[in-house]
């Protein structure tokens, strides 16, 4: 019944498997690929025409996680996978950047790519296995892919690399100062397509030996790839791209000319109006077979394409006459915003955010229900992009995958400055409004929320910047690397890499390639020409700081304080009653975790005083010889007891209430009545003995001796 086809090698500490021919024997292809005990599942199909009239290709890429992987049960009400997380949703994009261009030019059938994680060793991270899967999938399939791909993920420590490290190993890196690293790697046997990475301050040469070291790691896993095809791989799919060089000549014959002058123009906003008008004229000059044809936005972006690139890699000019290492004019911002606890804006030419910092408690932190575990986050970054910062009016809607991917960069930049919990026990949300975009939006994220973030007063340990590169190549093999690149430039050039980090090192880098890979040369003086435009944009940002920025007054005030593990229930009570108390009498916020670190919040510092001292009363142990102020609970016939510290009693006995003879304890105190008293000591039995004679009770001093003997005389 089934023909199966498995292929295994040992790769770094574990062993990986493909196998195909036994499960979803109906798509084109799927592979299910094993590292450990990490299996996922990969199935490829593809439509085999092409829909009239389509211009662009239909590439979508699925990744699920199902919590039975886990041996799991999905919480919520309906106990079942919903919406893809945001984890699930990064993990799509990861897997889609480095497939898309390998795609055959001119391929514009509908592929599907779906990779679900069918069992997690909570060893094996399972993003780099679907990557993997993906691609022996689409390699066997048929489809006209130019693959295939394999990736790696790198760790760093102690000044070495680490191949596939553990996932326990990558959680909250910020907390582990050794470990220094996060990078992922895709690419073919000779080019690096991807990288995605959260670093802490790395050098330029260590970041680029780290992606060397991947490409040279994933090596042996696309011979295993070319292996299993060789062995299972499909008929390739009879696909000739369309010849439409005719096409193309009399688009540019009909129109070049004024897209030439269209491009020359260097504000957006009368760039992309004159370019919308050399389009319409070259319709208009067009028959009516060739305003039909399906290649049409083909052959109008590859007018726009040779016009753009070919006047930079000639003259080293840009469409807004820049030199190709200038960053744009820079405004920075701070305290915008009158009731927020932090505020930037933060302009670069024709892109501007504007950043807020909202600073919270523990009960503001993020509850993240993952494979491998739940846990918290006390950081937070949203990125939103609404229709009109590029001139446009469209539907909003929730974040969709381009949000989620900005965002998700950017907080990788700027976490790796936050300051230890301990020393800032506040939750931190960034959120970035992108107001203006043209080009490298995500970037205005870092800067604006690194400003936010110091407006607020969050004790970062740098400030952080970030700037994105671009590559134009031509066929002969000349090139051009462009700093801060715009939106044209982006959308018609050949490389997004975008580097953020402070002025010791890098703390983000993301590169995607719409060509067939880059050398390590070009990676190399991308890097470097990123680092200068780095350090002249943080100049300018701290040009904004001119000083210590004051905490705002609508922020709340964290205290922390830490207390023995074996008194946290004392501090909570039956039922949760004490604490309740404490939260009533106070007016604070009261966090408790099981380490015993307490949080208490307030925006006023009286209640966060009075939550302490109650909490303190109950943790506390009197010290011996200590005076302390009580109150009398009970008088019994051979002293009083007196409540003193917290909920503890102790009695005084009857021969050390005063320095003479007393009938009964009665004869001077009552229920209720404030004293003085010092704790003498314990007895035998663990009680509390605690003495009122040896104290003024006036002004709370000791009694001196020679005081006590005028007495007796």
């Amino acid at each position: 019944m089934f023909n199966v086809t498995t292929k295994s090698i040992q790769w770094g500490e574990e062993t990986l498997t493909l196998e195909t021919g036994k499960v979803a024997r109906q798509a084109d292809g799927s592979v299910i690929a094993t590292l450990g005990e990490t299996s996922v599942m990969a199935n490829v199909t593809f439509a085999k025409k092409q829909k009239p009239g389509q211009d662009f290709f239909p590439l979508t890429v699925h990744y699920q996680e199902r919590y039975y992987a886990a041996g799991k049960v999905p919480g919520g009400f309906f106990k079942r996978e919903a919406r893809p997380s945001e984890k699930e949703t990064l993990t799509a994009r990861l897997i889609d950047r480095p497939l898309r261009p390998l795609f055959v030019p001119g391929f514009k059938n509908e592929v599907l790519v779906m990779c679900t994680v069918l069992s997690h060793d909570l060893v094996n991270e399972p993003d780099m296995v679907a990557m993997i899967a993906a691609s022996a999938a689409l390699t066997i399939s048929g489809a006209p892919f130019m693959g295939p791909i394999a990736c790696a993920r790198v760790g760093f420590e102690d000044g070495e690399y680490i191949l596939n490290p553990e996932v326990d190993d990558m959680q909250d890196l910020r907390l582990k100062p050794e470990q220094r690293l996060d990078l992922v790697v895709a690419g073919t046997k000779d080019a690096v397509m991807m990288v995605e990475s959260e670093a802490y301050e790395l050098s330029e040469a260590e970041m680029l030996g780290a992606v060397k070291f991947a490409h040279d790691s994933f090596q042996p896993v696309i011979d295993l790839i070319v292996d299993l095809a060789e062995s299972a791989a499909k008929e390739p799919f009879d696909f000739t791209p369309a010849d439409y060089s005719d096409l193309s000549a009399a688009v540019a014959a009909a129109g070049e000319k004024d897209m030439r002058a269209a491009f020359a123009i260097g504000d957006k906003q009368e760039r992309t109006t004159a370019v919308a008008a050399a389009r319409a004229a070259i319709l208009e000059a067009l028959t009516e077979e060739q305003q039909g044809d399906a290649n049409l936005g083909s052959a109008m972006k590859g007018l726009e394409a040779s016009i753009l690139r070919g006047d930079i890699v000639k003259t080293g000019k840009r469409i807004d006459g820049r030199a190709t290492d200038e960053i744009r004019d820079i405004v920075c911002e701070t305290g915008m915003l009158p009731r927020t606890h932090g505020s930037a804006l933060f302009t670069r030419g024709e892109t501007q955010g504007l950043v807020v910092t909202t600073l919270g408690t523990g009960d503001d932190e993020q509850f993240i229900d993952a494979l491998h575990g739940n846990f918290k986050s006390n950081f937070l970054l949203h990125y939103n992009f609404p229709p009109y910062s590029v001139g446009e009016a469209g539907r909003v809607g929730p974040p969709g995958r381009r949000e989620i991917g900005h965002g998700k960069l950017a907080w990788r930049a700027l976490q790796a400055v936050l300051p230890a919990a301990t020393d800032f026990p506040y939750t931190v949300r960034v959120v970035s409004e992108i107001t203006e975009s043209n080009g490298s939006s995500s970037m205005a994220s870092v800067c604006g929320g690194s400003l936010s973030m110091m407006d607020a007063g969050v004790p970062l340990k740098s400030a952080v910047a970030g700037v994105a590169m671009g590559l134009i190549m031509e066929d002969n093999g000349e090139y051009a690397i462009l700093s801060d690149i715009l939106g044209d430039e982006d959308h018609l050039g050949d490389m997004d890499f975008k580097v953020a980090g402070t002025e010791n090192g890098i703390t983000s880098l993301q590169m995607d390639i719409k060509i067939a890979g880059i050398t390590p040369e070009i990676m190399e003086k991308a890097l470097e020409q990123a680092k200068a435009g780095r350090m002249h944009i943080l100049g300018e940002m701290n040009k904004a700081l001119t000083g210590a920025a004051e905490f705002s007054e609508h922020a709340p005030r964290i205290e922390t304080m830490q207390i023995p593990t074996d008194k946290i229930r004392e501090v909570i009570g039956s039922g949760g009653k004490v604490i309740r108390e404490i939260v009533e009498v106070s007016g604070a916020k009261v966090d408790i975790n099981d380490e015993g670190i307490i949080k208490i919040a307030s925006p006023n510092g009286d209640s966060i005083k009075k939550a302490y001292d109650m909490i303190h009363s109950i943790v506390a142990e009197p010290e011996e010889g200590m005076v302390y102020t009580g109150t009398v609970v009970k008088i019994v016939d051979f002293g009083a007891f007196v409540n003193f510290f917290g909920k503890r009693d102790g009695l005084v006995h009857v021969s050390q209430i005063e320095n003479r003879r007393l009938n009964h304890p009665s004869d001077v105190l009552k229920e209720g009545q404030e004293v003085k008293v010092k704790l003498l000591g314990f007895d035998d039995r663990g009680k509390v003995r605690l003495s009122m004679k040896v104290v003024d009770q006036e002004t709370g001093e000791e009694v001196k001796e020679e005081k006590k003997e005028a007495k007796e005389d």
